[in-house]
């Protein structure tokens, strides 16, 4: 950042999440993420520093060995002028939800990250004039818990992100239960993987944003209607999959296009990147495949249909690699919680040992070689403790991750700039894939992360599986004697 041409007005409000707000550039393909907090928790200017600091070396040092560097991008810590950050913030703040406003975009410190706009190609430095589509999936954890430390027997047979529906409509964060499954689009199923877009396209949620050219065209997560949302983002997608404009508008030409879309989604997702390392996890897929609550499944298991279906996910795709991060957390939260116990028990004793232990950083090469260590036996070791806790919170992260896919049609004539490209029915797609939302989950959220676990399997458990029971116990079971009278007519 050039200190002296640094001008507010060549700035926009991009979005913000509940620790950070991000602004971006109007011709670089670039981004500026601010940190936020409280009006009254505010931090040193090096308490900030350092905090970014540490984002970009987990991204740097940890998630780019994991994922592959293609998909990892760190950026870096850059200093603005205090001037300009204040006239921003300024300028961006009637742009902001009002939900968000609760806490303040941090002015004081100067520092900031500077990273590249993922809702653009990642081979230009400088926006493109040809559309460019962007889809971000946020798309949760995708395995059934296997850890024989899990008390609930429904964690299970049924995924969290399922059973989380349940509460979130429960408590008004949504107004209807989506169609989503994350072990659908995990399975390598494109039957499956098709469903799974589909629903997230019909209920977005935060889970599923469309860009244009770098503005958001979809996904609000509000009480639009989604088929009056599907017409108007079929008219933004046609001239991606239907350049010649052969199709008349309506219903038809709506359903073409969103099939055109999740088809080349799926495509990409399944697609390997050639430069990208191999994945330095061996995690083998344990428990179920399939969660008892996908509407796929049970739709499939009410025709009498084989639910276990899966073909499974090329090893060199960005979701199988996100998976396996996931799968560090190998003990589930009942029985990581345990271990975080033993190790805040000798943080008490011994408060001068955090910085040794690395919970706050640095996330550096030796950090990440004992996050390779996947034994389970319990040696009873505060080692050994730290190791699962410190695992887990690094699969928490990859649990919370976006994919962000950039597609942009291929001109006639040209080459694809070094860029893969994907086939659509009626045109070629240049794509690049992309990972976000990779800070390292805080040590503290564990205890909230403990309760929450316990008190969504409970309300599942009292309120849909009990409702479930009682719709069956009305019925006949197989096996149940029953006595078949036959009147003369």
């Amino acid at each position: 950042m050039e200190e002296g041409k640094m001008d507010e007005n060549e700035w926009s409000y991009h979005g913000e999440g509940n620790k950070s707000l991000v602004v971006a550039h109007a011709q670089r393909c670039v981004v500026l993420r601010f940190l936020k907090f409280p009006p009254n928790k505010k931090k040193t200017s090096e308490e900030i520093l350092q905090h970014l600091q540490n984002i970009v070396d987990f991204g740097k040092n940890v998630m780019k060995d994991f994922l592959g560097e293609n998909y990892v991008h760190c950026g870096e810590v850059v200093q603005l002028p205090l001037e300009f950050v204040k006239q921003l913030c300024l300028k961006i703040q009637c742009e902001r939800p009002e939900s968000r406003c609760d806490k303040d975009l941090d002015t004081f410190s100067g520092y900031a990250m500077c990273l590249p706009n993922l809702t653009r190609l990642q081979t230009f430095h400088f926006a493109e004039h040809r559309p460019i589509l962007c889809v971000e999936i946020k798309p949760k954890c995708g395995f059934i818990p296997f850890s024989n430390d899990v008390t609930h027997e429904m964690k299970h047979k049924v995924c969290r992100y399922c059973m989380h529906q349940h509460l979130k409509v429960a408590t008004g964060k949504w107004k209807k239960i989506s169609k989503y499954c994350p072990l659908d689009l995990y399975s390598g199923n494109k039957q499956r993987m098709h469903f799974a877009l589909r629903s997230l396209l019909q209920e977005t949620q935060n889970n599923l944003r469309i860009f244009k050219n770098g503005e958001l065209i979809y996904g609000c997560g509000d009480a639009r209607s989604p088929v009056a949302d599907l017409k108007e983002l079929a008219h933004h997608l046609k001239p991606f999959f239907f350049p010649s404009n052969g199709l008349a508008s309506g219903p038809h030409c709506t359903k073409a296009v969103i099939r055109e879309l999740v088809h080349v989604i799926t495509r990409v997702l399944l697609s390997s990147s050639e430069k990208a390392r191999a994945g330095a996890l061996r995690l083998g897929l344990q428990g179920p495949r399939v969660c008892e609550a996908s509407p796929f499944s049970r739709s499939l298991h009410n025709q009498g249909k084989n639910t276990s279906e899966h073909s499974g996910l090329p090893k060199g795709c960005l979701l199988y690699k996100t998976l396996q991060v996931q799968m560090l957390d190998q003990l589930d939260i009942e029985g990581l919680y345990p271990l975080y116990k033993r190790v805040e028990q000798y943080l008490e004793e011994f408060p001068e040992e955090r910085k040794t232990l690395q919970i706050d950083g640095p996330y550096d090469e030796v950090f990440y070689q004992k996050l390779l260590d996947l034994s389970t036996e319990d040696d009873g070791t505060v080692a050994f403790a730290l190791t699962k806790v410190q695992q887990y919170r690094v699969a928490m992260t990859a649990k919370d991750c976006s994919i962000m896919i950039a597609l942009s049609p291929c001109l006639q004539g040209t080459s694809s700039d070094q860029r893969p490209v994907i086939p659509s029915s009626r045109s070629r797609l240049a794509f690049s894939v992309s990972v976000l939302d990779l800070d390292l989950k805080p040590y503290e959220s564990i205890p909230h992360q403990y309760k929450l676990d316990s008190k969504i399997v409970n309300y599942y458990s009292k309120t849909v599986h009990a409702k479930d029971d009682t719709v069956r116990s009305t019925r006949f079971k197989e096996h149940e004697d029953c006595t078949l009278v036959l009147h003369k007519v």
